[in-house]
């Protein structure tokens, strides 16, 4: 049966350097644009057979449109979405200082949607706004969201991802957004895991609003990763989420992971830590 609430992220595989835990164990030891290629077509193949039917990119990702843009060709009942807002500045390099840069201009909004259209066309169907925040522009320039509506109206459900410790408040401010009496953003994407569940109950409304509902970091970028099938399975057992994504960067993991289908009881999971503490965490880790 197809596998239509998970669905699989590919932060960790479309680029050579990521914030993810044990990707030297992970991960080709030469991370070449070829070899992180076969690596994301082997494990997109592995999903799509297992029935996964949604996958998740971003401009910032590295090489991960690209990628997925080539093996959309062969499968055209999957549903794509993508992320603009974040730059991808590593230049292919682990050890680069700075991975990614922020903006959520409709500058940049115009740049990065010319550049996902060239690769995705109209094989893309959700595009969100990457990491929003309280403090973000995007909830204020009604420029901005004049051209999120435009590119609606044709057909791409517009949404946004969260992050930081106010996700909630970045979702109840997103919900509120319309153009032309219409609500905005139709899809809400944000963390949510056993060390940080406040997002919780602002999703629970956007889902009793009739928004579309996407966990990610499910594992916590690898630090529950030894309870995956639990913790994805615990995401799953929300009533307000729609799909659940596997960041995995191996067949294996995706393997794992789809294992959550079968959980009916994750038994006792880790406490919450304080958003703020969870996102300090988060910030320290190391890219490899």
């Amino acid at each position: 049966m197809p596998v239509h609430r998970i669905g699989l992220g590919l932060a960790a595989i479309g680029r050579p350097g990521y914030i993810n835990l044990g990707r030297d164990r992970d991960l080709p030891a030469e991370r070449t644009v070829e070899a992180m290629r076969r690596r994301t077509h082997d494990v997109l193949d592995a999903a799509y057979a297992a029935g996964v039917r949604y996958f998740d990119a971003a401009r910032s990702y590295g090489r991960a449109e690209e990628f997925l843009a080539g093996w959309v060709v062969d499968h055209p009942d999957v549903v794509v979405g993508s992320k603009w807002g974040y730059t991808y500045v590593a230049g292919w390099r682990v050890d680069a200082k700075v991975h990614e840069t922020k903006d959520h201009s409709v500058g940049t909004f115009d740049r990065q949607v010319t550049e996902t259209r060239e690769l995705l066309g109209e094989r893309l169907d959700l595009y969100q706004i990457h990491s929003l925040t309280p403090e973000s522009g995007a909830l204020t320039d009604p420029t901005l969201h004049r051209h999120l509506a435009d590119l609606g109206a044709r057909g791409v459900t517009i949404g946004v991802s969260t992050s930081g410790p106010r996700q909630a408040d970045a979702i109840r401010a997103a919900m509120e957004i319309k153009v032309d009496g219409a609500p905005l953003f139709h899809s809400f994407q944000a963390t949510w895991n056993p060390l940080e569940p406040s997002a919780g109950p602002a999703l629970a409304d956007a889902h009793a609003d009739g928004r579309h509902v996407i966990i990610k970091e499910a594992v916590a970028n690898g630090r529950l990763a030894d309870r995956d099938a639990d913790v994805l399975a615990h995401a799953l057992a929300q009533p307000w989420v729609d799909v659940v994504l596997s960041g995995a960067a191996t067949t294996a993991q995706l393997a794992s992971n789809l294992r959550a289908l079968d959980v009916t009881d994750p038994g006792p999971l880790p406490a919450p830590e304080t958003p703020d503490e969870y996102w300090r965490h988060r910030a320290a880790l190391p890219w490899s």
